[in-house]
C-alpha cells in the first residue's frame, strides 16, 4: 500500500476524533481501512507461504492451510 494512502488514512484518523466526518470522509476512511486490511492480509498469507517447519530430525515442511 502507498504510503499516501497510510497518511491519508491517519489524517482521517485524527480528524475523526477532533471535529468528525462527513458521510463522503467516512466512506473514503471506511475503503482505504478496507484496502489496508486487504494489503496486511496479502502480505502475511505470502510469508506463511513460504514459510517452513523444522522438525527435530532436521526436515523441513510447508505450513499446511487449515
Amino acid at each position: 500500500m502507498e504510503q499516501t494512502k497510510i497518511d491519508r488514512i491517519n489524517a482521517l484518523a485524527r480528524k475523526s476524533k477532533t471535529e468528525g466526518l462527513t458521510e463522503a470522509e467516512k466512506a473514503e476512511q471506511a475503503a482505504l481501512r478496507r484496502e489496508y486490511i486487504d494489503a496486511v492480509k496479502r502480505s502475511l498469507t505470502t510469508q506463511l507461504d513460504h514459510t517452513y517447519v523444522v522438525d527435530p530430525q532436521g526436515g523441513k515442511h510447508k505450513l499446511r492451510h487449515k
